[in-house]
């Protein structure tokens, strides 16, 4: 399953680089294009490069250099075969966890004390390994490249949306799309880009799961860990934005509103039904 969920991140990749170049050429060529992109990707490196602290910030966030925390953090660490990554608590009402950096050599895990709390020492390596395993399988960067992508769609669909209403007060309707096709298709383009960006991070969710499991050769802890944070998202909704929602080890919005609809993450329960069989797998 490891060797198809990367599979499936690359063709979904691919879906929204054709997507992007099929709008560039379709709105004025590919020297447009190109163009777009590189102004898009300088900001999103930018972004990319700081979004870490800003996150981190956000959480109020304090580093710890010992403890539990940090020796079962080194001791996983050293089990995925990545350098030690910088660990923080954070003093928020909501449990949760998640892992930060550019790359594994610059990267960060966070926990908050409510997690802490409500998990045991086995459920609590099981998100630890999770949360290892974005780190491990780079996961920050290829989320980068597949909002990177989205965000050139979105901006090229606004610029076709402005050359639509341009078409229909020039009168020049002999040359190119109609006015309704621009309009659908500025409408249609970062709607599927959206919904591909969704697939990509789900389909990331459900590896860090099975690279986690398998590393430990045990499903069943981050199984029960899920199981308890499912009954967090109506806490979870509260401080959660659509911007952040990749942040939460489960989906902040489950059953709160239709935007479960475009989730970051997997059905909880499906990411258990694996995880167990991936268990029944290891014994």
């Amino acid at each position: 399953m490891v060797f198809l969920n990367h599979l499936k991140t690359v063709f979904l990749i691919s879906l929204m680089v054709s997507l992007f170049i099929g709008l560039g050429y379709l709105f004025g060529g590919i020297e447009l294009a190109i163009i777009l992109g590189s102004i898009s990707l300088i900001f999103q490196w930018l972004m990319f490069y700081f979004s870490d602290k800003l996150v981190l910030w956000m959480y109020r966030a304090k580093e710890v250099e010992s403890g539990k925390l940090y020796d079962m953090i080194r001791e996983l660490a050293h089990k995925f075969d990545l350098p030690m990554p910088k660990v923080y608590v954070a003093y928020v009402p909501f449990p949760n966890a998640f892992a930060t950096g550019i790359s594994p050599k610059k990267s960060a895990v966070c926990v908050t004390v409510p997690l802490l709390q409500i998990l045991n020492e086995d459920e609590l390596k099981g998100v630890l390994a999770h949360e290892l395993s974005h780190i491990k399988n780079r996961d920050t960067l290829v989320s980068l490249l597949a909002i990177s992508i989205a965000t050139l769609i979105s901006t090229l669909a606004y610029l076709i949306r402005w050359a639509a209403f341009f078409t229909l007060f020039s009168g020049d309707k002999d040359n190119g799309p109609s006015f309704l096709e621009l309009i659908v298709l500025s409408i249609l383009a970062p709607l599927i880009a959206t919904l591909i960006h969704l697939a990509i991070s789900r389909t990331r969710e459900y590896l860090a799961d099975e690279t986690a499991a398998r590393t430990l050769r045990n499903g069943k802890s981050l199984a029960n860990a899920l199981r308890k944070l499912e009954q967090a998202p109506k806490i979870l909704a509260t401080s959660a934005t659509i911007n952040t929602e990749n942040l939460f080890i489960v989906n902040p919005f489950a059953g709160s509103s239709l935007l479960a609809l475009f989730s970051t993450h997997p059905p909880t329960e499906k990411r258990i039904k694996r995880l167990e069989q991936i268990d029944k797998e290891l014994r």
